[in-house]
């Protein structure tokens, strides 16, 4: 009876640790530079909250504005209350001009009562379209519906966008990166949806872990996610959103 009372103390220690990092709050800050005329765009980035209440304090410790707060798909499922989703509308819109990009969970809430929500807040869908910003350059962001859905089109997302352009592709599921890079040119890719896997063990998890890097010759951000699926736990990968400031200098 020793043995087993020991190891429920350890099971339950072990959960609440991965309850605890679950709701950490961690922001990673990334840089980019570009060519063209010379300005700071600055952007925040978060996917997959899902349930998760975002953290006020986490929100308004971030200095200075944003040009684009892009929301990158999951930010609601069956579960969310749409209180919840007014409330964390509410934080995001404060800090810049916000945009949504859909997820596979988002339209369980309901699409047109989603929309609803959105366009309260001033919040833009950008759905197999791109989204010009108030820029001293031409800086798109651009963005296909979910992939789940028959309808998602990369010839749209870019139909606007000029050679020299600047641009942000977005995808909920970051595994449509591959072929866009075979077609289009983005200066940065991001998105989310793999939560890094969720819990891993050292280096082993269903899906790889979240990073910032170059993929052949494309910075590409792939987000842990804020919130969680199913069970409110993490392991090894660490719920994160972004900054990403980019530095544009004269040619």
């Amino acid at each position: 009876m020793l043995y087993v009372g020991l190891l429920a103390v350890v099971v339950i220690g072990f959960l609440l640790y991965m309850w605890k990092v679950a709701h950490e709050n961690n922001v990673l800050y990334h840089q980019l530079t570009l060519q063209g005329e010379q300005e700071k765009v600055r952007l925040f980035f978060i996917s997959d909250t899902h349930l998760r209440k975002i953290n006020k304090k986490m929100i308004m410790q971030l200095e200075g504005h944003f040009d684009a707060v892009i929301i990158g798909g999951d930010f609601a499922d069956r579960r969310t209350p749409i209180s919840r989703i007014h409330e964390n509308l509410k934080l995001l819109t404060s800090i810049g001009p916000t945009y949504f990009v859909w997820g596979n969970n988002d339209r369980e809430v309901g699409e047109e009562r989603l929309k609803d929500v959105f366009q309260t807040h001033h919040v833009q869908i950008i759905v197999n379209d791109a989204v010009q910003l108030p820029a001293k350059n031409r800086f798109w962001l651009s963005a296909i519906e979910d992939t789940t859905i028959k309808e998602h089109s990369f010839d749209k997302a870019f139909a606007k966008v000029g050679e020299h352009d600047l641009v942000v592709f977005i995808a909920h599921n970051p595994g449509v990166f591959a072929k866009v890079r075979a077609k289009f040119r983005a200066d940065l890719m991001m998105g989310g949806h793999l939560h890094g896997g969720q819990i891993r063990f050292g280096p082993y998890g269903v899906h790889p872990n979240g990073s910032y890097r170059e993929r052949d010759g494309v910075m590409t951000l792939v987000s842990n996610g804020y919130g969680t699926t199913l069970l409110p736990l993490r392991l090894g990968a660490k719920p994160q959103c972004h900054v990403i400031d980019i530095d544009i200098l004269s040619k």
